[in-house]
């Protein structure tokens, strides 16, 4: 076999050094994605955006996480910004995504793996230490963990309503309604601990 010379071993260095997919977090990822679908958004757009889709299946970054990973990306060269005009006063930076932020972002996708889902339920914490709690005190809990959970169900259902009439939007959509399904398998399950509750209280009275 032909041995390789300085030029194969520099580029072989070069795929070391430089990783196909960028070693960046989670929230610089979502960030991206928000940005892939083709529109020009400021930080306070991304943050509207993440509110309105991205906390019903991951979670909300802050806004000071948003605007850190804009900046971030832009450095990488996979965002790019402009300073539109707003008003009188001052123009708003408004942030889309470059070629190379979207090759990059195909590559994440194909490349790596999902991570396991990570769930951090603090009601059935409450639950699990309900030996130290009045009885009534986690039947209130799970009653307002219900009540919640109506309400997000009700904000769940707009967010499928506004991505089934955006033409682009197709997984998104699938996405939502996916949303809305599981917050209603978890209402059900909020309706099943009551009953439990209740038996496990008679049970013991």
């Amino acid at each position: 076999m032909k041995a390789k010379g300085p030029r194969g071993t520099k580029a072989v260095a070069r795929a070391v050094e430089e990783p196909s997919v960028p070693p960046i977090p989670a929230t610089a990822w979502a960030v991206l994605g928000l940005l892939s679908f083709g529109r020009e958004l400021s930080g306070y757009d991304v943050k509207q955006w993440a509110d309105a889709i991205l906390r019903f299946f991951y979670w909300s970054p802050a806004t000071s996480q948003i605007y850190a990973e804009l900046r971030r990306l832009e450095e990488l060269g996979l965002v790019a910004s402009r300073v539109v005009a707003r008003d009188d006063v001052r123009g708003k930076r408004v942030y889309r995504i470059t070629a190379e932020g979207l090759t990059a972002l195909e590559r994440w996708q194909v490349e790596t793996d999902a991570e396991a889902p990570v769930l951090k339920h603090g009601l059935m914490l409450r639950v699990w230490l309900g030996h130290v709690a009045p009885p009534e005190r986690l039947r209130e809990q799970v009653v307002a963990h219900r009540e919640r959970l109506r309400a997000e169900l009700d904000d769940a259902r707009e967010s499928q309503r506004v991505a089934a009439g955006e033409p682009d939007w197709s997984y998104p959509a699938l996405v939502a309604g996916w949303t809305c399904r599981r917050i209603e398998d978890e209402l059900a399950l909020a309706d099943e601990m009551l009953a439990d509750l209740d038996r496990l209280q008679r049970h013991d009275s």
